[in-house]
């Protein structure tokens, strides 16, 4: 359900006669700048946005004009991340999480519930692809295992499929119909594309950037041509971030150069003409299928573009924005960037050993990578689960020559790099 539908013409990403993006007003009080990582509509009217930090889940019924809260961290008392949002019809829907909890709701979010049918229970869900009347499939972890999860009967019953000889993590699922389907996500070797022709039994490798630490993060087609698939490959300090491209169902894939490494976000209209922003852009767009991209200045923090038809599309990042003709109340909204963690290693210039310190927000994943100077990953330093607000301190040996490298630490709330010298 998250393929793109219809065409929308536009000349540089934001307007054309009246329609434009803008942002909406947010569902919930978004302090520390968080991101909105998921927008699901089920018509032109009636939508869902998650907001990951704060766990929130709003509703809205006219088109994002008000919004209510149906849960979050804070009338729930937990510390949960979310993930994404993702609906069958207007009362089944489903929420992944980043914290070991898989929620659903059969009244259309009135209330959630703990999904526990699910043998093993997965440790996060990262991506969601509803496709049918009744099939819902998941994928998860970015911060592994690999894994699928499968339920044809509306959530009722699940299977578990272990991606491991495929993957190392996966962050996103897209179906076309029950059987033909990708999952994306990163491999030994760099970001992948994996295929499968019968609902997930057995699957393919159709793309590999071949760069390790990459990930493939979102996918989507273009309506009415199932051969055309777009991908977003967020990368590193040293490398680029990417679109991907394949016009014959993944048998061969294109890859050009995008603006910023963290690149999420991703939604083409046609084969040239298309948007991709991530944890530091808002839209950027180009006309002319990667080749060349222009920044439009709306937006900031993006992951999701969502589109309904040739007059109506949802993204979600700092707040939940909107492409329409209709006149929308904005007044007093301010793009801020997202809250990066606070990272100190000291010393630096180092010698012999690597000492840092990062302060965590809250429940948090790390992946602690070092690359060197072109961007080539050395070695994963710490996988490391992380148990609400604190400061922790990690330590390693260093036996590499001198000369400029890079830490990368991903985490639930995105990327980052610090550089460091050994002299």
């Amino acid at each position: 359900m998250k393929n793109l539908y219809l065409i929308i013409l536009m000349i540089s990403g934001v307007t054309f006669g009246q329609l434009q993006w803008k942002p909406l007003p947010t569902a919930i009080a978004n302090p520390g700048n968080q991101r909105f990582d998921d927008v699901f509509f089920i018509n032109d009217d009636v939508g869902w946005a998650a907001n990951g930090y704060y766990a929130s889940v709003s509703k809205t019924t006219d088109g994002g004009a008000t919004w209510t809260v149906q849960m979050s961290n804070a009338t729930m008392g937990t510390n949960y991340y979310f993930r994404n949002i993702e609906f069958l019809d207007e009362n089944i829907g489903f929420i992944g999480t980043l914290d070991g909890v898989f929620f659903k709701t059969t009244n259309g979010g009135t209330t959630w519930n703990i999904v526990t049918n699910i043998s093993p229970n997965p440790l996060a869900i990262c991506g969601l692809d509803a496709v049918g009347t009744s099939t819902i499939y998941g994928c998860g972890a970015y911060f592994s295992p690999a894994f699928i999860i499968k339920s044809t009967d509306s959530g009722t019953t699940w299977q578990h499929i272990d991606m491991s000889a495929y993957a190392d993590g996966l962050v996103e699922v897209l179906f076309l119909d029950e059987n033909l389907g990708y999952a994306a996500g990163i491999g030994v070797n760099g970001a992948i594309v994996l295929k499968t022709l019968d609902g997930g039994t057995t699957w393919s490798e159709v793309y590999n950037s071949g760069i390790s630490g990459e990930y493939v993060w979102k996918l989507q087609t273009v309506a009415g041509n199932n051969n055309d698939v777009f991908g977003s490959v967020e990368s590193v300090t040293g490398n680029s971030g990417k679109l991907i491209k394949s016009f014959d169902a993944g048998a061969t894939w294109t890859s050009k150069n995008f603006p910023d490494i963290d690149v999420q976000a991703i939604g083409f209209i046609s084969s040239t003409h298309g948007w991709m922003g991530g944890h530091h852009t808002g839209f950027f767009e180009t006309l002319d299928g990667g080749d060349t991209w222009i920044n439009t200045g709306i937006g900031s923090n993006l992951n999701r573009i969502f589109i309904l038809n040739d007059n109506l599309a949802y993204a979600s990042g700092t707040t939940i924005y909107k492409f329409s003709d209709s006149n929308l109340s904005v007044n007093n909204f301010t793009e801020i960037s997202r809250k990066a963690l606070k990272v100190i290693v000291a010393p630096n210039p180092i010698n012999d050993k690597l000492s840092l310190s990062i302060d965590f927000l809250g429940n948090d994943h790390l992946i602690l990578g070092l690359y060197d100077n072109s961007g080539k990953l050395i070695k994963i330093l710490q996988k490391d689960a992380i148990s609400g607000q604190l400061t922790k301190s990690y330590s390693f040996d260093f036996p590499y020559q001198n000369g400029i490298y890079y830490l990368n630490l991903h985490t639930n709330t995105g990327r980052s790099s610090v550089k460091i010298i050994k002299k």
